[in-house]
């Protein structure tokens, strides 16, 4: 279980996060909320990339506060940037082994790039450079943390930069992690079919916990909450 404790965060006088206390816990979590509401920078403080200027992260009773995004990988932690980063000199299939361990074979890289729906036949030996786009740098990353079958998997809007076959099947990927790990998925997402798959929804507006509870109870209450707003748009 993951844990927040009075987690803030400031840039000069802007607060970005605002005493945020959070336990994450269910299988299935996703993070949604407008635009600057702190989403992405939560993510970072959870992955390590970036440090709270107070409060307090815990992971399974440990006080990981302290720890860097290596430690934190180390100890369980898996993130997807929402932009991807390129590996020069690695290949498609160097990366997944990294990520899944030595043990695993090439069959199963191959039937992991085909759950993101990548050939593999046309992916495995490419290599991880500008030949890539931001959309098939995306399914890599996803494929990789899939493999690795993390304690805790942090995504940042992963549908970003997918068309919309393979965001169908990103669904299905989502589906099949959170059946076939012990660990907790968080997905940063504003799409309504990834949100209507979690267990429970956080709603985040102005760096504050605005809401966080089952999807049932959530989800009715964000859609009508669109819909009120373009109403009001369309007067």
């Amino acid at each position: 279980m993951l844990e927040l404790k009075n987690i803030s965060y400031r840039i000069e006088d802007k607060v970005i996060l605002d005493n945020v206390n959070l336990n994450i816990e269910d299988h299935f979590v996703a993070i949604t909320g407008p635009n600057g509401s702190g989403k992405s920078t939560l993510a970072k403080v959870i992955a390590g990339i970036i440090t709270p200027t107070s409060g307090r992260i815990i992971l399974d009773g440990e006080d990981i506060t302290a720890l860097s995004i290596t430690e934190r990988a180390n100890k369980g932690i898996s993130y997807a940037f929402q932009q991807p980063v390129r590996f020069k000199g690695l290949t498609v299939k160097d990366l997944m082994v990294l990520a899944a361990g030595k043990g695993t074979n090439t069959s199963e890289i191959r039937d992991m790039l085909t759950e993101v729906g990548l050939d593999p036949k046309e992916y495995l030996n490419r290599s991880l450079d500008g030949s890539l786009s931001g959309g098939e740098l995306k399914r890599i990353e996803i494929a990789m943390i899939f493999a690795r079958s993390s304690k805790l998997s942090v995504f940042d809007e992963p549908e970003a930069g997918i068309d919309l076959w393979s965001f169908q099947k990103l669904i299905r990927v989502f589906e099949q992690m959170v059946q076939r790990t012990k660990g907790n998925v968080v997905i940063i997402s504003h799409q309504e079919r990834i949100l209507n798959i979690a267990d429970k929804i956080i709603y985040l507006k102005d760096g504050k916990i605005e809401k966080y509870d089952t999807r049932d109870k959530i989800l009715p209450q964000l859609l009508n909450s669109v819909s009120e707003d373009n109403r009001n748009g369309g007067v």
